[in-house]
């Protein structure tokens, strides 16, 4: 007896130490794909994500976006909902956000052709939210961009800034800079295929910056609103060699900081780039120091810490980790490991990462288990609690 009291001590002790509050998944595992989740908190206290759901991506028409909610003081979440389905067509990446006036976007991708360069951008709002089940939708149309050719001239220019690439391609082949230059050029390549990811930065000016990626390109960009998220610019592209899927944060002194994640050669390092007037015009991206090859998220917490979330790993994505840093990204002097599995045993990716007027961190990733099938987990953090 005395036994089993001193191992209950030391598990109330460490459950009561850890920076972990709570840990599940949103839905039991299945054998379609999951994949993509956002998360939004609600005024009322509840919490919304979405997901998307089909037979695999941009492959298969059945995709659609779907969703969940957890009512507040609750543990469980509500069985799945339709949020958006475009007939004869995968939808995929929502991302959920309130605007300033507490209007509820989503927005995401249909995938025309089957292919991530045609996707086209779509929105739809609410503020009929916060009964139980899905949002009552009372709009929806299509975000449609138009660069340019002020677009060209900045990826020229900015490639031009880039360290020269120390490895080469063919004798007779045209390099990767020069194909992408090339590619930027045509007013169809760069009008489509802009994709969401990652939730948008509200600047303490009002602004709403959405970050947005192409895989044509393989580079990104941000959709500028000055008029609470009813019309959207583009702004100048964040140029590089593969940094896509940006996630923003506002330095005090109005910077814009993007990490992103590594879609250009090796080594496999989150990308970083500034902005200076809220998000038209980047710097060029730099890998820093974070391996990476999945997925990358930011958040600035009210304390002024910030929070990172995303695979710091360079081969995979069987590990997922949480930093914190105290001076704006420079250093991230505490870290936490929210997955961490034997190589090719599952894959934890595509966080969604929010803090919510608890003060705790609340995210939702994509949870694919090697053997059990695959689900949204979701995962509640102190982070006061992170040594």
């Amino acid at each position: 007896m005395l036994t089993a009291v001193l191992v209950w001590c030391v598990s109330f002790v460490l459950a009561q130490s850890s920076p972990v509050i709570r840990s599940g998944l949103i839905f039991p595992p299945q054998e379609k794909h999951v994949h993509a989740s956002t998360l939004v908190a609600l005024p009322n206290g509840d919490y919304l994500a979405a997901w998307f759901y089909g037979s695999g991506e941009r492959t298969a028409d059945d995709v659609k976006i779907m969703g969940a909610r957890l009512k507040k003081g609750e543990q469980t979440w509500s069985e799945p909902f339709e949020m958006a389905d475009t007939p004869g067509l995968p939808d995929c990446n929502p991302v959920l956000f309130l605007n300033k006036s507490g209007k509820l976007f989503l927005v995401w991708i249909a995938v025309q052709s089957n292919r991530w360069e045609y996707s086209i951008l779509r929105v739809r709002t609410s503020v009929s939210y916060l009964k139980a089940g899905a949002p009552v939708w009372q709009w929806q149309d299509n975000i449609l961009l138009k660069p340019g050719n002020e677009f060209a001239d900045e990826v020229a220019k900015k490639f031009k800034q880039l360290p020269k690439r120390s490895v080469a391609w063919a004798e007779y082949a045209p390099s990767y800079d020069d194909m992408i230059i090339e590619a930027s050029k045509d007013l169809r390549k760069r009008s489509i295929g802009w994709m969401t990811r990652i939730k948008p930065l509200i600047t303490t000016k009002g602004k709403i910056l959405l970050p947005l990626y192409s895989d044509g390109l393989n580079l990104s960009l941000v959709a500028v609103s000055d008029d609470d998220g009813t019309t959207w610019q583009a702004g100048l592209p964040i140029v590089g060699r593969g940094p896509i899927q940006p996630a923003l944060a506002e330095k005090k002194d109005g910077t814009i900081a993007a990490y992103m994640r590594d879609s250009g050669d090796d080594p496999s390092r989150v990308q970083y780039s500034e902005s200076a007037d809220e998000g038209k015009t980047w710097t060029p991206a730099y890998k820093t120091g974070i391996p990476n090859t999945a997925s990358v998220e930011v958040c600035v917490l009210k304390n002024g810490k910030w929070a990172f979330l995303g695979n710091d790993i360079d081969d995979g994505r069987y590990r997922l980790s949480l930093f914190l840093s105290d001076d704006e990204g420079k250093t991230w002097k505490w870290k936490m490991r929210i997955e961490d599995h034997p190589k090719n045993e599952g894959g934890y990716s595509y966080p969604a990462l929010i803090q919510g007027a608890d003060g705790l961190l609340h995210m939702t990733y994509s949870h694919h288990a090697s053997k059990n099938g695959k689900s949204i987990r979701y995962v509640v953090v102190d982070p006061e609690k992170i040594k």
